[in-house]
């Protein structure tokens, strides 16, 4: 197992904001033995909690609490670790923190510095760091499962399984390169290869094309309510919100930019803007909302387009760049006898109807376009973009046919490289600062 070549002990409270029942200090080191010694007297057995005095280098109490002992290699750094469980007051914490500064090789953990120790020292790839990110940064049940199968190593598992795909099928091909004259190699023994390998790019595209999955689930659903002016848009989202987010008024082209609210629906992130009404303005702060109400439409998963009910001359907007629209009548309480046959919903604000079978609709979109939530989808940017790049680098491999060998089996080395990245098996120095400043100080 490599080992971090760090000589300092980090520490760092890992229990979140203060006040709170108990206040949980973790540190992480060469020195946490001689810490823990020094702090409790006597170091309790391997990852037991043991219940201890804590005082500080002159002797005096700091509290009284839990204390437990991780050694090398079996702690979540693969350093020798240790806890400090202490009661949660603000001043207690202090106390703790300004001691532990006394010790000389001591400082304060960064952001994340604790999973990145974990990664150097070989406990686990990136793909599982970030998705212990995902993890502490869950909000809903769809986001807390897909980031969990993540942090269990079901893609690096995936991504890993793939690599050593490419390098044997690299290793056959080279072989013919290298021992072409041996009478026992045969010479066509890279011939078989091209068939998996084929197959092989066709289980990456699927997978890059899931990524639009996985994004959706860390990121959200996204829909979007578009309509003329006065068509109800900032009434039905202050309706969703359950408070007055968005202003409502009778005169046109109140709303100017767009407003945004979350929603769990399902276990799964619902993201609904408000945009500015549409119509042709003279106004420029006013036209530039609506363009921007377009463009946020025509990204949008789903777009929900409303009609005044209450007003016979209105209509739904017919400049909506996008396939996926849900017609909504609104006010229907205004004008109840009025009925249209392109609305696939009709919904009063004021009476709350039709709101309930709304977000329904939202919820079961959203499910859809989710899938599965047990495949190990990938979620972040960095993963498809170089995904991207295997897929294209092992197509040109497999297509190129009447290219020279040695050409064909460099753009698998290509490929094969982009993996090793995604998982951070070669050269990936530049991305670490990056993935571990995402985690909270402690982590």
């Amino acid at each position: 197992m490599k080992q971090s070549v760090s000589g300092e002990t980090i520490f760092a409270l890992s229990s979140g904001r203060l006040p709170a029942g108990v206040a949980i200090i973790r540190l992480s080191g060469p020195k946490t033995r001689f810490v823990i010694e020094t702090i409790c007297g006597k170091l309790p057995a391997p990852r037991v909690a043991a219940l201890r005095t804590f005082v500080d280098c002159d002797g005096n109490p700091i509290d009284r609490g839990l204390v437990i002992y991780f050694p090398a290699p079996s702690s979540f750094t693969g350093e020798e670790c240790g806890e400090f469980h202490l009661h949660g007051g603000k001043a207690v914490a202090d106390a703790m923190i300004t001691c532990m500064y006394s010790f000389e090789g001591c400082r304060m953990a960064e952001a994340g510095e604790f999973t990145k120790r974990a990664y150097e020292n070989g406990k686990f790839d990136l793909t599982v760091a970030e998705g212990l990110a995902d993890l502490i940064a869950a909000e809903t049940e769809g986001q807390r499962r897909l980031a969990l199968h993540i942090a269990s190593g079901a893609q690096a598992s995936l991504y890993s399984g793939w690599r050593q795909e490419l390098i044997r099928a690299r290793a056959l091909i080279e072989a013919e390169l290298d021992f072409a004259d041996e009478a026992d190699v045969p010479g066509s023994v890279s011939d078989q290869v091209w068939t998996d390998l084929s197959e092989l790019g066709q289980r990456i595209s699927k997978h890059v094309a899931d990524g639009k999955r996985g994004v959706l689930v860390r990121d959200g659903f996204r829909v979007v309510i578009v309509g003329e002016p006065n068509a109800g848009k900032s009434s039905l989202l202050n309706a969703l919100a359950g408070s007055d987010v968005a202003i409502v008024s009778d005169e046109p082209g109140t709303t100017r930019d767009l407003i945004e609210i979350k929603l769990d629906l399902g276990g799964l992130p619902v993201l609904v803007t408000d945009t500015a009404g549409l119509r042709d303005t003279e106004g420029k702060v006013e036209r530039i909302g609506i363009n921007r109400a377009r463009e946020r439409a025509a990204a949008a998963d789903l777009v929900v387009a409303l009609v005044d009910l209450s007003n016979a001359a209105a209509d739904f907007p017919g400049d909506v760049d996008n396939a996926a629209v849900l017609r909504v009548g609104t006010k229907f309480d205004l004008n109840p006898a009025y009925k249209r046959d392109d609305c696939d919903l009709v919904i009063s604000v004021r009476d709350n109807d039709g709101l309930e079978a709304l977000l329904a609709i939202f919820a079961k979109r959203a499910a859809e376009a989710a899938g599965n939530l047990s495949d190990p989808l990938p979620t972040r940017r960095r993963h498809l973009e170089l995904l991207a790049v295997t897929s294209h680098e092992l197509e040109m491999a497999v297509r190129q046919d009447n290219a020279p060998l040695e050409v064909r089996a460099e753009f698998l080395r290509r490929a094969s490289f982009a993996l090793g990245r995604i998982t951070g098996h070669v050269d990936v120095e530049d991305i670490l600062d990056v993935v571990f400043s995402q985690f909270c100080i402690g982590k």
